[in-house]
């Protein structure tokens, strides 16, 4: 079990936008070395729970914690780069702040992008771009890794090959990691816990208790029963 006083948690959180509730009666907390996968219908308040739990919007009411110290590195589900930039994968890396040759090219070596440093960021592929950006977050050294859809766009084996690299940075780094994910057929297996957010917190716990849960069921329908013989078949092999 993780151990000391979360990274970052989320108590009675509320948060508004032209007078509609958009997240209510919020609990979440992520612990170091642990995987927190947030998961829920399209407009569930996802993305705005993370960018709550980063400090970038304030909450209406409720209480955002974060651990005194704790370093917070956000990974969007996007790269918004302008194409007509020149800018290659090392130089991207770079500005992520002052970080050494030796470092970035840790980062990429940790990531598995290391012959492509000296390319420019749009030639990569959609696995090399995540990877990248997934690199470029772990440059500032996080406590707390928070990446929004990281697996958007690619294939199954591409959905896989990432969802292994994140368990393995958990593994070695010890960094608690929170993040959003419509993989349902991936994700039961690549988490410690699963929250199911649909504006409020529907039900939460280990992927064995939510994948039964009724009000899961009820958001997900066929794709989330699949999911569940999914998560059967591939956890029992964890």
């Amino acid at each position: 079990m993780p151990e000391g006083p979360p990274l970052a948690e989320a108590a009675g959180l509320e948060i508004r936008r032209g007078g509609r509730r958009v997240l209510y009666d919020v609990d979440l907390s992520v612990a170091a070395g642990e995987i927190v996968t947030v998961v829920g219908p399209n407009g569930a308040g996802k993305t705005t729970l993370l960018r709550a739990l980063l400090g970038v919007v304030a909450p209406d009411a409720g209480i955002i914690r974060r651990r005194a110290g704790a370093r917070l590195a956000y990974m969007p589900q996007d790269l918004d780069i302008d194409r007509t930039l020149p800018l290659s994968v090392r130089r991207f890396l770079a500005a992520a702040g002052r970080r050494s040759r030796a470092r970035i090219e840790a980062a990429a070596a940790e990531t598995g992008i290391s012959g492509a440093l000296d390319l420019p960021v749009h030639d990569l592929s959609g696995g090399e771009a995540k990877r990248a950006a997934l690199a470029r977050a772990l440059l500032r050294d996080p406590d707390l890794l928070v990446l929004d859809e990281p697996t958007a766009s690619l294939d199954v084996d591409g959905q896989e090959e990432v969802y292994r690299l994140i368990r393995d940075i958990r593994d070695r780094r010890g960094c608690g990691v929170l993040l959003v994910s419509h993989d349902l057929h991936l994700v039961m297996a690549a988490t410690d816990r699963v929250i199911c957010l649909n504006g409020h917190v529907c039900c939460s716990g280990r992927p064995a208790a939510v994948r039964r849960h009724p009000e899961f069921l009820a958001l997900f329908g066929e794709a989330g029963r699949d999911s569940l013989a999914f998560y059967a078949h591939t956890g029992a092999a964890r």
